[in-house]
């Protein structure tokens, strides 16, 4: 994940930034990140995990929404501003829903890795989004054909839920009975 500017940005900055640009720009404490385009192979897979989600959420309470689409980090217990923009959200609480933007705590979030952006989904991101209690953190690997699948404990920590590479089934655990095999997912 590239650095849009390297010095510090108010978030009214930021705002009007992404009023005159055309990048995929995500905002944390100040710094502006430039997500990279993605890949035809990235398409597919959110595409796919998009439509399976989709599919299985229909006639449910939580709604899932794709890139870009931003989400705006709030958590009362957190300082600071963090607007991400994740490949894909499933957010059951809809009292956080602004015509532009989400602002809350999805349920799961999804994001893809790029060969760009490894550092920023594995390490930024993770402890972003366990810090603001997401529940549920899929990370997949187009590189390594793995996709993990992390959920809070009660401790509010990340640990593996499921993991796997090349074959099997992926499963959900905050999403009772979503599953997806992992060769169709991955276009293998």
């Amino acid at each position: 994940m590239n650095l849009y500017r390297k010095d510090y940005v108010s978030v009214d900055e930021y705002f009007e930034i992404r009023e005159s640009s055309e990048e995929l720009l995500e905002y944390i404490d100040g710094t502006v990140y430039m997500s990279p385009s993605p890949s035809t192979r990235h398409q597919r897979i959110s595409s796919r995990l998009h439509i399976k989600f989709g599919n299985f959420l229909e006639g449910k309470h939580c709604e899932v929404f794709h890139a870009p689409f931003d989400i705006e980090l709030k958590n009362e217990e957190i300082e600071g501003a963090k607007i991400v923009i994740p490949d894909i959200s499933v957010i059951c609480d809809k009292s956080g829903f602004t015509d532009q933007r989400y602002v809350g705590v999805p349920d799961l979030i999804v994001e893809i890795l790029s060969p760009s952006n490894q550092s920023h989904d594995l390490i930024t991101k993770l402890n972003l989004y366990m810090n603001y209690r997401v529940k549920e953190y899929w990370i997949i690997n187009p590189m390594l054909n793995a996709v993990t699948v992390y959920s809070l404990n009660i401790e509010k920590m990340y640990e593996q839920h499921d993991m796997k590479t090349n074959v099997g089934i992926v499963s959900s655990k905050i999403l009772e009975g979503f599953q997806i095999d992992l060769e169709y997912l991955l276009c293998l």
